[in-house]
């Protein structure tokens, strides 16, 4: 008898150990395999969902393939990219899918090494405008639109420096908003009250067939000098090794979406590179 209860105390033992064992580790699990991701309005890139639509965009798209496939779940924050930046630097978020690459980003932020896209840039104007960009003098006497602390820096210097500078100011319309400003600056186009805008090629393409302006206005070519190259970035106050397992999971990732998975991915949003 004695043996008996000895043996179910050490059975209980262990079955008690075995459970703790269980909790603790689906516990933490939980905790390791939760993803948070800050992205901004970018469509067809990024898209904030809506009563009527679900749909994320492309990007978002791949990373919510690319971390499922390894167990992770996605908290999502669709904010502006100022506060979504905030919220990467401080922790709050572990990660924004597109940034671009500067000294002062790479002080707050890691970058993965793999990109998310490279994309050519292209220019929107009314359809009877026969203009086309030929290098920073070909902008003279245009009206341009942009969006308030845009960037084109890395695509042409001249450019965001004709934006910037005081001179050109009657000549640039900076548009603010978060999430409809592009839609805003193409119906502004189409009234005559700004002339051109420049963007990622996809975004423009997007939109046109979105507002159903096709008839009104037309993407023109070449765009501006060099590629607009994007990576995601991770917060620094993940751990050091999370952090670089989190990298090494998209740059892995983003590698098996080349080729056929990718264009099927930019096809579901109507779009092509």
């Amino acid at each position: 008898m004695w043996r008996t209860r000895r043996a179910c105390r050490k059975k209980a033992n262990a079955l008690f150990i075995t459970a703790l064992f269980v909790i603790g580790t689906l516990f933490n699990t939980a905790h390791a395999t939760t993803l948070k991701v800050c992205y901004d309005q970018w469509a067809p890139m990024t898209i904030f969902p809506t009563a009527t639509s679900s749909r994320r965009g492309v990007i978002i798209d791949m990373v919510e393939q690319i971390y499922t496939a390894q167990g992770y779940t996605i908290k999502y924050y669709e904010v502006p990219l100022a506060r979504g930046l905030e919220m990467v630097a401080d922790g709050t978020c572990d990660m924004l899918p597109e940034y671009l690459i500067s000294d002062s980003a790479e002080q707050l932020f890691d970058f993965a090494a793999q990109e998310t896209f490279a994309y050519k840039s292209a220019f929107v104007v009314r359809k009877a405008d026969g203009w086309r960009y030929q290098g920073i003098q070909s902008i003279k006497g245009k009206r341009i639109a942009t969006g308030p602390g845009w960037d084109y820096s890395s695509m042409s210097a001249d450019y965001q420096g004709f934006i910037d500078d005081p001179n050109n100011a009657s000549m640039v319309e900076v548009i603010a908003g978060n999430d409809d400003v592009i839609e805003r600056i193409f119906r502004m186009i189409k009234e005559n009250r700004v002339d051109v805008y420049a963007d990622n090629e996809l975004v423009l393409q997007h939109v046109l067939n979105q507002l159903n302006l096709n008839h009104e206005l037309k993407i023109v070519r070449p765009g501006l000098e060099k590629k607009l190259i994007e990576y995601p970035i991770f917060s620094k106050t993940i751990p050091a090794e999370k952090r670089q397992k989190l990298i090494t999971i998209w740059e892995q990732g983003r590698v098996s979406l080349k080729g056929e998975k990718e264009q099927l991915l930019l096809k579901k949003y109507n779009v092509s590179l």
